[in-house]
């Protein structure tokens, strides 16, 4: 399952990059520069907060679904599966 989840946060990361309005938001909000995208790609770290940055706006999680074909939970299911992602989230 944790290879399954990086290869999605990966696919989740390309979707981000292709996306002009939203990866400036994702780069001012987690202070990545465009060159961490490539040095950090295969962190499972970095890839968590990647999936972490999507899933704070449903809106987001619902267009990248959709354009990669994938139910609406396949994203949690990833990010829970990644560092971090068993820790309780009180907010």
């Amino acid at each position: 399952m944790h290879d399954e989840s990086e290869l999605l946060a990966l696919r989740a990361l390309a979707w981000l990059v292709g996306n002009d309005e939203l990866l400036p938001v994702f780069l001012g909000a987690t202070g990545a520069g465009e060159a961490d995208l490539r040095a950090r790609a295969a962190e499972p770290e970095f890839l968590a907060s990647v999936l972490d940055f999507l899933l704070m706006d449903d809106a987001w999680v619902i267009a990248f679904c959709t354009a990669e074909g994938l139910p609406g939970e396949a994203l949690l299911r990833a990010r829970a599966a990644l560092p971090g992602g068993a820790d309780p989230h009180w907010t």
